[in-house]
């Protein structure tokens, strides 16, 4: 007796947006089906893995996650480079945390010839984050497109108080931007309404949707990535038809689980293999959940993530 699988009918799909300039391009999105489900549909571009670098010496991360850096921290893009070169990174991410007035408050053109370096000596995307201060950021992200003209660079983040200046600076110098709102279905949709108002055109935007680390509020991301890819896929709501982006890395390496030693908590075992262990499990759940991009910091946990998307695709 032969067994019949239901399979789900999808209406709609995820449109394709593109990174990267002409000789190091590569496509995010296009599924029609939910993650990983081959068996019910197209899936022509695999989730991607991206690897993070500050544009200063981070000294808040956790020492497991410094150590495969330590000899670069100073130098944004000889760490950039190591990221593809020796770890394998499909996209490097940049966050300019220099920039954060409230730390060394670095200015916009500084910021900018800091991506430019990076741009100028990686062969894969380059996605770039403010310091998530939302009015430095305007100036900075503005910056730091015209410094990328021509490199088709992802940058955000877009919020509701910046969004005009930020979507304007990618529309004009011809980037992708990532809007990212505060893990809400309807605030997303409505930025992306906004964005695509001022002349973005729908396949330029990237949703991030705010993520939280395994056990710190990783249920809430996944749901509502969830519910952003059955809007898009079961009800053609073609302003959620576009890719997700998770900048997980920044969260799950201050986790009290990835940070405390063995010293102080015997019962959770060694440190590192903890906090390798709790990045990965909490990308592979958000690329479970829908996310096309993870942006993640260990490169070891990254290669296991990509292990994985391998063998399930």
């Amino acid at each position: 007796m032969s067994l019949n699988i239901p399979l789900e009918k999808y209406t709609g799909s995820i449109r394709e947006t593109i990174i990267g300039g002409s000789n190091k391009a590569v496509k995010i999105g296009g599924e029609s089906v939910l993650a990983f489900h081959k068996f019910e549909g197209n899936i022509p571009n695999k989730p991607l893995v991206a690897l993070g670098v500050c544009d200063i010496k981070p000294t808040d991360w956790a020492e497991a996650a410094i150590e495969p850096f330590k000899d670069c921290l100073d130098n944004p893009t000889a760490w950039a480079k190591k990221c593809v070169e020796e770890y394998g990174a499909d996209v490097v991410c940049i966050e300019l945390l220099g920039t954060d007035p409230n730390g060394e408050n670095k200015g916009p053109e500084e910021a900018a010839e800091v991506v430019k370096g990076i741009s100028e000596n990686i062969n894969v995307p380059l996605i770039i984050y403010g310091s998530g201060k939302s009015e430095k950021d305007t100036a900075v992200l503005k910056k730091v497109a015209e410094a990328c003209q021509g490199k088709n660079v992802l940058i955000g983040a877009s919020k509701e108080d910046n969004y005009r200046s930020v979507g304007a600076a990618c529309l004009g110098y011809k980037h992708s931007v990532i809007a990212e709102t505060p893990i809400d279905v309807n605030l997303a949709k409505q930025l992306n309404i906004l964005l695509n108002n001022l002349g973005l055109p729908m396949e330029n935007i990237v949703i991030d949707p705010s993520t939280g680390a395994l056990g710190y509020g990783i249920e809430y991301t996944y749901s509502v990535i969830e519910r952003d890819r059955l809007a898009a896929l079961t009800q053609s709501d073609e302003k959620m038809q576009v890719p997700i982006i998770c900048n997980l890395g920044k969260d799950s390496w201050k986790t009290k689980e990835s940070k405390i030693s063995q010293e102080e908590m015997p019962s959770y075992g060694d440190v590192k293999k903890r906090g390798i262990m709790w990045e990965a499990v909490g990308a592979m759940s958000l690329f479970v959940a829908g996310a096309n991009v993870v942006v993640m910091r260990h490169p070891e946990a990254a290669k296991l993530v990509k292990t994985v998307i391998e063998e399930l695709l």
